[in-house]
């Protein structure tokens, strides 16, 4: 049986929970926990268990990393700053792990670029500008932000 092998962002993950622990930092311990916990859940799912690559890895952070945002607003929203500001600490600890997101400038560019590049116009070519530009823009921007730029430029 081999052992399978690790990514590089999972090995550091689990490296700075190591310290993370040892510097008794409970909000950074947690939160690496909680995103370990999410990527072996990754692993597991499906029929067979597998060894996530380095861009699947990601993914789960970005995820991760939306669910604390979208969970700080909802708070901010009910009256609630101290549990606004625990899943904000999660979220900047979960930064830390992520490439730097686009600006709007740098997103709307490469979604037009895509539009043009495919050639597409009007929203029917949607999903073909969404498929294109997800690899270009991997980890760096928010599904919802891709796709209001997308739509931007097909109707511009």
């Amino acid at each position: 049986m081999t052992t399978p092998q690790h990514t590089d962002l999972k090995a550091t993950l689990q490296g700075d929970l190591t310290e993370a622990m040892r510097a008794q930092d409970k909000v950074r311990a947690g939160t690496l926990r909680m995103a370990l916990t999410a990527i072996s859940t990754e692993e597991v799912a499906g029929k067979e268990h597998r060894t996530l690559g380095e861009d699947e890895v990601l993914r789960v952070l970005v995820k991760e990393a939306k669910k604390r945002r979208e969970a700080a607003e909802a708070y901010t929203g009910a009256g609630r700053p101290e549990l606004a500001a625990r899943e904000e600490a999660e979220l900047a600890v979960l930064e830390q792990y992520l490439p730097a997101q686009l600006d709007d400038a740098e997103l709307d560019r490469l979604a037009h670029e895509t539009v043009a590049e495919l050639g597409v116009s009007g929203m029917g070519g949607m999903g073909q500008v969404m498929k294109a530009l997800q690899p270009k823009v991997a980890g760096r921007a928010e599904g919802g932000r891709v796709a209001a730029a997308v739509r931007s430029a097909l109707s511009g």
